[in-house]
């Protein structure tokens, strides 16, 4: 029997355009955010439409799956499995787990019996392979953590800002819906989670040896998440905690971890010359939840928390977000889509003038009429100031799309 299932629309309406075609069908993004589900509603929508369809899945987290180590071992398989006649559908997931599988891949798709799905949860393993190998013949597809309307659709409950704190403080994992949201059960199992990102997809697969150092940085990035710094300046942090490394070794750390998906960084844009800047960046959480169950969650850490959010639910909007800065004013959010653009600043309160004169001041400083938005979880958020809108953090992550 196969587990029921909440349907996560917005991925289902990405990927039907692609169903059929001789393109394979990436879905990339940290583990356990609902890849495996996505597939099986992929599954299931080919099934209603293609009643002859033969589904070929292949999980690489199922035991019955291990002998697939290799590329001709993955084709071996997907040979003994097909059947002529009918379309084959070959869902594998987390098929970094298998070597070279980009040959595989390359050798089915000349086939046209077959229609190709696989997940991912390794963005340069996934990227650099199927970009040498399968250039413009794979569409990738990332899969985000529950933004906060799905939160309430995925546990059942009403709009509030009771659950909005709670989603906050738990995160979007889609498991916790099977979870009492209890912090003792919730944080038990996403340090599982966190475990398994580890020592699986860093230590195991990068064989690190200096575990302690990478558990450090980690700590590190969630107790600064949303400040900006360096690879330097994070070293020179670290000497003062009597930890030296080198600055390539950090950044060689900072880009296996980034390539879990664990925590994304973000590069700076200068508004008024277009150009990104090479050094300084911010990182952020792909999942509050998993930050907290390193650092826990505490509330005066509430400005990192938003600003975090609101950068999750950008991504997942579908926006490419840059962090902007204009002279020596920071601008926490330059999202664009589709040839438009946001400005976007995020506080918890605005709670003075000089709180005020900041996140508004630095916004009227850009010189274009996209629109500028400050983002705060003041109850009296609706209007504007000299024609920058005034949104609540709940409503924002509610509405803006």
């Amino acid at each position: 029997m196969r587990e029921e299932f909440i349907v996560r629309q917005k991925y289902l309406d990405k990927i039907k355009p692609y169903i059929n075609k001789q393109i394979i069908k990436v879905l990339v993004g940290q583990r356990r955010v609902g890849k495996s589900y996505v597939l099986l509603q992929i599954i299931d929508a080919i099934e209603k439409a293609d009643k002859s369809a033969n589904i070929l899945y292949i999980n690489k987290e199922d035991l019955a799956f291990d002998a697939i180590k290799t590329a001709v071992d993955l084709d071996d398989f997907v040979q003994k499995n097909t059947k002529s006649g009918v379309k084959n559908y070959v869902f594998i997931d987390e098929i970094q787990e298998i070597t070279e599988f980009e040959k595989a891949l390359r050798s089915l798709l000349l086939n046209t019996d077959y229609d190709l799905y696989c997940t991912g949860s390794n963005a340069h393993i996934l990227s650099g392979e199927l970009s040498t190998f399968l250039s413009g013949r794979f569409v990738e597809i990332p899969v985000y953590s529950l933004s906060f309307n799905e939160f309430c659709e995925f546990h059942n409950l009403e709009n509030t800002n009771e659950t909005l704190q709670k989603f906050l403080k738990f995160g979007g994992l889609p498991y916790l819906k099977h979870l009492s949201l209890d912090d003792k059960i919730v944080f038990d199992y996403l340090k599982g989670v966190y475990n398994t990102v580890i020592y699986r997809d860093l230590i195991q697969r990068h064989e690190i040896r200096n575990t302690a150092f990478l558990e450090n940085l980690v700590r590190f990035l969630a107790d600064n998440t949303g400040q900006l710094f360096s690879a330097k300046k994070i070293g020179d942090f670290l000497k003062s905690q009597q930890i030296n490394m080198s600055v390539s070794q950090i950044i060689n750390y900072l880009n296996y971890i980034t390539n879990t998906f664990l925590i994304r960084k973000v590069k700076r844009l200068d508004i008024a010359g277009k150009k990104v800047f090479e050094i300084g960046e911010k990182f952020y959480f792909e999942d509050l939840g998993l930050r907290h169950s390193i650092r826990g969650f505490r509330q005066a850490d509430i400005g990192k928390i938003l600003e975090n959010v609101v950068y999750n639910h950008l991504l997942s909007s579908d926006y490419e977000v840059k962090i902007g800065q204009v002279g020596n004013m920071e601008i926490d959010f330059v999202a664009e889509r589709g040839g438009e653009k946001v400005y976007i600043q995020v506080c918890y309160l605005l709670s003075d003038e000089k709180t005020i004169e900041r996140e508004f001041g630095n916004l009227l400083k850009i010189n274009d009429n996209y629109p500028k938005i400050v983002v705060s979880a003041d109850n009296f958020a609706g209007n504007s100031y000299e024609g920058i809108e005034h949104i609540n953090i709940r409503k924002f992550l509610s509405e803006w799309k």
